[in-house]
């Protein structure tokens, strides 16, 4: 079921079982839209919503211990410290440091002295505190490349330092819950492949992504990478990973998994976010050992949990229908408003309207100053 990109084969099976239909073409018809376009109808149902409920802010008291209910501008660490000891079991270990808006020089040891304090090793991946996209996400494999990656980031910002996982299947697992449901249950599964190039031999790096089926449609999101190695030239059969950090837009392949949300599964995320106080609405992002594992709710862990402002991310799997993608889109918001306005209704706060556009004023700023994502 799980499939990997590559140049050779275009979509390589790594389980027979999924080796059926195939997209005639490598992206889908709206993939790579300006989201100015794409989303318009999205904002339109918002407000309409919005006017519906009488406050365009009710989603977030969806999680109302969140900040904005995870709409936009919220602390991923703030989001996985409230994790109770039996979420946090699931949780890749991290730790938050503020980066020195003065003295950069020092930031590198007090990384070190705090990646030792929490039993943290190389490699590691630095992320954004703030932020969304897989903006500024930057993998440090050793030592020696830390000073280089911290001083890519503006001075006075806060970053996660965590554990890189190293299991094979990154996967989106979108979760609801309803206020006093005894149960939540899984609306979207995304399976998340970077995009591998085998070498010839002869072709350079950038002949390789220009001569591709699907890279060379988006070369603007893969040359910058790898400015430093376009003139590489890989030997034959060697294959080169083109973006680490696993989003979308910034290059990696999302495959539709909905059908392995199991019971298992489900009653895993129950037991985890359970643990995590008054998370009902949200993506979990996990690193698993195989998807049998993950069917099985097993092996997996954790390296974020989104609230409100995030997708079920499976409509971006090149098969899906832009009618399937906007569907999806419509029922997830409706839901976000539904259970903010339960909420509120038990004596929440939504965040209001200008706080909510103030996080988003931030964020986007926040966000111009990230280095580009590996």
């Amino acid at each position: 079921m799980l499939q990997k990109y590559d140049a050779a084969s275009e979509i390589t099976d790594l389980d027979a079982s999924d080796s059926s239909e195939k997209s005639p073409h490598p992206l889908s018809l709206f993939e790579f839209w300006p989201g100015s376009v794409f989303y318009t109808p999205i904002v339109l149902y918002w407000i309409a919503m919005g006017i519906r409920y009488g406050d365009f802010s009710v989603p977030s008291a969806a999680n109302p211990r969140i900040e904005t209910g995870g709409l936009c501008g919220e602390s991923k660490s703030g989001i996985l410290d409230m994790a109770g000891s039996i979420a946090k079991s699931w949780i890749a270990p991290y730790v938050v440091m503020d980066l020195s808006r003065t003295q950069r020089e020092q930031d590198v040891e007090r990384c070190l002295s705090l990646m030792k304090e929490h039993d943290l090793s190389f490699p590691v991946v630095l992320k954004p505190d703030i932020g969304c996209n897989g903006t500024g996400v930057k993998l440090v494999p050793y030592r020696e490349a830390l000073p280089g990656t911290l001083a890519q980031f503006p001075g006075g910002v806060k970053i996660l330092i965590q554990d890189l996982i190293d299991k094979p299947v990154e996967a989106g697992l979108f979760y609801i819950r309803e206020p006093d449901a005894p149960q939540g249950h899984i609306t979207s599964i995304t399976y998340k492949e970077a995009p591998l190039l085998r070498g010839d031999g002869k072709s350079t790096i950038e002949e390789l992504i220009r001569n591709d089926l699907r890279t060379s449609l988006l070369p603007e999101i893969y040359l910058p990478r790898l400015r430093t190695r376009l003139q590489e030239i890989p030997p034959l059969g060697k294959e080169v990973q083109l973006v680490f950090a696993g989003n979308h837009c910034k290059g990696s392949i999302f495959r539709d998994g909905r059908a392995d949300a199991t019971d298992a599964l489900t009653q895993r995320l129950d037991m985890i976010l359970r643990d995590v106080p008054d998370f009902h609405f949200g993506r979990i992002d996990v690193k698993a050992a195989s998807i049998a594992a993950l069917r099985a709710g097993e092996d997996f862990q954790i390296i974020e949990i989104n609230g409100v402002g995030s997708e079920a991310t499976h409509i971006w799997d090149r098969r899906t229908t832009l009618w399937e993608a906007y569907r999806a889109q419509f029922y997830h918001y409706h839901q976000a408003f539904k259970i903010g306005a339960a909420n509120r209704a038990r004596g929440w706060k939504t965040c209001g309207a200008l706080t909510m556009l103030r996080h988003w004023r931030k964020q986007r700023r926040l966000l111009a100053s990230y280095p580009l994502n590996d």
